[in-house]
């Protein structure tokens, strides 16, 4: 949880402070926006990532990926130019996008079905601490510092945290069969599709992932954009947009610990359902309720919150899809929906600048509707089978 949680920081800290550190760089916000989407786009290689944790385990990938996005973090605190702003997003973008997934597998296959909700909600404590302790602590750092210094704290903590999850238990379990001597390398598809492609319960699966993507997409635009919203609109400067990173942590550590004591018990289907229904109706309001700071901070921390319930509960409906494939399936889960947040780094600040809050909120809801409806129709909660 500690790790997560200064990773849950490194992954969030634009949200708020996009337009703070976008002119700290020198750059427009839909400039930073569209390098914080190149970040997200480092997802599509999650999935190499769950290649490598079947073959030397979890713990190795998740050091190597605490040690990218320590690289990354610094990179970009010590940045001057574009190009190291650049590769100080691919750096990040490829740790963030491995450490997580592959946690979120760790967990799960030490963790019983019927609990494993429970745990994954305990997990995703951290990234509702984030808001209420870590980006606000960013806030405070950047008015008394600078906007640089937050980065080279997050990445002297990424760098201790790797060297701890040396000291963590491994899971044993089987490793396949080296290749025979003289045995002919697989083709290029044959490796392609030994990331992509699942072997059981296909419809069901992809259908999952397809749904948890689109969500993300779609709170993922409000997420990137809402920071230059409320600069914009109410005049918030860095202290105060930390305040409001305060604010919606409450709402993400409600819905995590709501996911950790009730989801196992009514479902995680259902959960999802209730987390997608709560947020299509906080982006719909938006507009309506953008009267205010105090109004609008709410209806975002609403909607923020029932997403929070939705994606957490995805979690551990997912894990169990193909549990043979369970880090596969959840680094490709990842990579999807990485994917979405990076198209969401191009039109949140896109639609905000050009066409306002209506059509940022509006646009969310169409996405998240047809996410309600691949659940409703397509995702079957599959129980233990292993």
């Amino acid at each position: 949880m500690a790790a997560k949680l200064l990773v849950d920081i490194g992954a969030q800290i634009f949200n708020p402070f996009l337009p703070v550190i976008a002119a700290g760089l020198g750059m427009s916000v839909v400039e930073l926006g569209r390098l914080v989407g190149l970040r997200s786009a480092m997802g599509i290689f999650a999935p190499v990532s769950g290649a490598l944790s079947d073959r030397h385990g979890y713990r190795v990938v998740i050091r190597g990926a605490l040690l990218l996005s320590a690289a990354g973090f610094f990179l970009l605190g010590v940045s001057t130019s574009a190009w190291m702003v650049v590769l100080a997003m691919i750096l990040s973008g490829l740790g963030i996008s491995a450490f997580v997934p592959n946690l979120q597998a760790f967990i799960s296959s030490r963790l019983a079905y019927n609990l494993r909700a429970r745990g994954l909600g305990m997990i995703e404590y951290s990234w509702a601490l984030t808001g209420i302790f870590g980006l606000s602590a960013v806030g405070f750092l950047m008015a008394a510092t600078g906007w640089r210094t937050p980065f080279f704290v997050l990445a002297a903590g990424m760098v201790i945290m790797s060297f701890v999850f040396g000291a963590m238990p491994g899971i044993q379990r089987s490793r396949p069969a080296p290749p025979e001597p003289g045995a002919a390398r697989p083709s290029w598809r044959a490796r392609v599709a030994a990331v992509v492609v699942v072997d059981s319960n296909r419809r069901s699966t992809y259908a999952t992932i397809l749904a948890g993507a689109l969500s993300y997409f779609a709170a993922m635009q409000v997420m990137i954009a809402h920071g230059a919203w409320l600069a914009e609109q109410y005049g918030l400067e860095a202290a105060a947009l930390g305040a409001v990173a305060f604010v919606l942590g409450w709402f993400d550590l409600t819905a995590s610990v709501s996911v950790s004591l009730f989801t196992d018990r009514i479902g995680k289907k259902r959960s999802v359902l209730i987390g997608i229904i709560g947020s299509l109706f906080g982006y719909l309001l938006m507009p309506a309720l953008n009267v205010g700071v105090v109004a609008a901070v709410l209806i975002i921390g609403v909607a923020r919150g029932f997403f929070e319930f939705n994606i957490v509960s995805h979690f551990p409906l997912l894990s169990e899809q193909a549990p043979a494939q369970r880090g596969q399936v959840m680094t490709l889960g990842a990579a999807v929906s990485l994917v979405g947040a990076t198209v969401a780094g191009f039109t949140g600040p896109w639609l905000l600048v050009n066409y306002g809050v209506a059509a940022l909120a509006w646009s969310s809801a169409g996405i998240v509707t047809v996410s309600l409806l691949t659940v409703y129709f397509l995702v079957q909660e599959r129980p233990e089978t292993h």
